[in-house]
């Protein structure tokens, strides 16, 4: 059995990644993050307190349990944040990534990169594993640098790119844009909602089961993963409220440019699944799915 260490475990992703290695037992965790573990479950994996821009802490704690692969979730990735602090983002997007890369080339770690489709400028997407990236923001640059240093490494390493990741934790502690909307529109208030952004949104639980397969399948180069949905936010918005019967009438129609964000977002991304279904066997939830998945744990918390 592998033993697979996960940066970031306290996020989204890593809490996802945390619950289904507990539901099949498929490798031996290490899941890391800086301070306390968020997950309710402290038992069936080790949890080790590890900040990764501490590279003492990192090189010690890699060289404790010499995991046969490393899940680099960990990340900063609001795209405002980023662009407003270039210092802090470039440090924990790029040299922590160089770190923790460095530290697996030397060690023989197979490096698996969670990367965006920020870093691609979103004329001509969908997009497959080799069309070439042109970010439009500090985020997505920041990204990019991380994936040319994976690229650079002369040992095994995987990159994974994703799209608007939605899903739900126990704690309730990080939102997205599903739970946004929903919790918008039963308060009854307006919302605005961009219409000419087009986004292909990627269950976290799909996400997470994308990370085991590429360690199972010691997987290498760029893999894209995503839901198989390609819509607008607004369109997005709109499904929610359908599933869940809340009032349409509370959306109101906006363009990118009239919310006056200094950081560029790409227009059009998506991505073109073939590789990752035909070397990876996977297979994403429909977004119609992907809520009814999340509606069940939302009545699984509500009734603890």
């Amino acid at each position: 059995m592998k033993t697979v260490l996960v940066t970031g475990s306290n996020g989204l992703l890593g809490q996802k990644i945390t619950e289904q290695v507990l539901a099949d037992k498929s490798v031996n965790l290490i899941a890391t993050n800086r301070g306390a573990n968020k997950y309710p479950i402290v038992e069936g994996y080790i949890y080790e307190t590890m900040d990764i821009l501490d590279s003492k802490e990192v090189k010690t704690v890699l060289e404790k349990y010499r995991p046969d692969a490393l899940i680099h979730t960990a990340a900063m990735t609001n795209v405002d944040t980023c662009h407003e602090q270039n210092e802090a983002c470039r440090q924990l997007n790029v040299e922590a990534t160089q770190c923790l890369a460095s530290l697996c080339e030397n060690m023989g770690i197979h490096f698996i990169y969670v990367s965006t489709d920020f870093v691609f400028d979103g004329l001509n997407g969908p997009y497959r594993e080799n069309d070439e990236p042109k970010p439009v923001s500090f985020y997505g640059e920041s990204k990019l640098a991380g994936e040319r240093i994976t690229q650079q490494m002369k040992g095994d390493w995987a990159i994974i790119r994703t799209i608007l990741v939605y899903g739900i934790l126990k704690d309730m502690s990080r939102s997205n844009i599903v739970l946004w909307a929903k919790g918008a529109l039963e308060k009854g208030n307006p919302i605005n909602v961009v219409i000419d952004q087009w986004r292909m949104p990627t269950l976290a639980e799909d996400l997470a089961k994308a990370c085991l397969l590429a360690v199972e399948h010691k997987a290498k180069g760029i893999y894209h993963i995503s839901g198989k949905d390609m819509m607008t936010i607004v369109d997005l918005v709109r499904r929610v409220a359908d599933f869940w019967n809340l009032d349409k009438n509370l959306i109101r129609e906006i363009s990118s440019e009239s919310l006056g964000q200094e950081a560029k977002r790409p227009k059009k991304t998506g991505f073109i699944l073939d590789k990752a279904m035909t070397d990876l066997n996977y297979q994403p939830h429909s977004f119609e799915e992907g809520l009814e998945i999340m509606s069940s744990q939302l009545s699984e918390i509500s009734s603890q």
